[in-house]
């Protein structure tokens, strides 16, 4: 086993340390963006929006943008 040195000062400035495994950090991540459920006419109008989105795609109407200045 190793050890890990944190210094004091550091923590006091931080407001203290957790530590987690990876696994349940990426969990705590995933259930921290909220989920939206769309109904009727919303849900239609997405999944429509959604479908041209990807047809454009794959008939090759898109684009790579780095950055928004890109959209001119």
């Amino acid at each position: 086993m190793s050890n890990i040195a944190i210094s004091k000062n550091k923590v006091k400035e931080e407001g203290g340390v957790v530590v987690m495994s990876l696994k349940e950090y990426h969990r705590l991540l995933e259930r921290s963006v909220p989920t939206y459920y769309l109904k009727g006419k919303a849900a239609e109008r997405l999944d429509k929006l959604v479908e041209n989105g990807l047809k454009e795609h794959r008939e090759g109407k898109t684009r790579v943008l780095k950055s928004l200045a890109d959209l001119d």
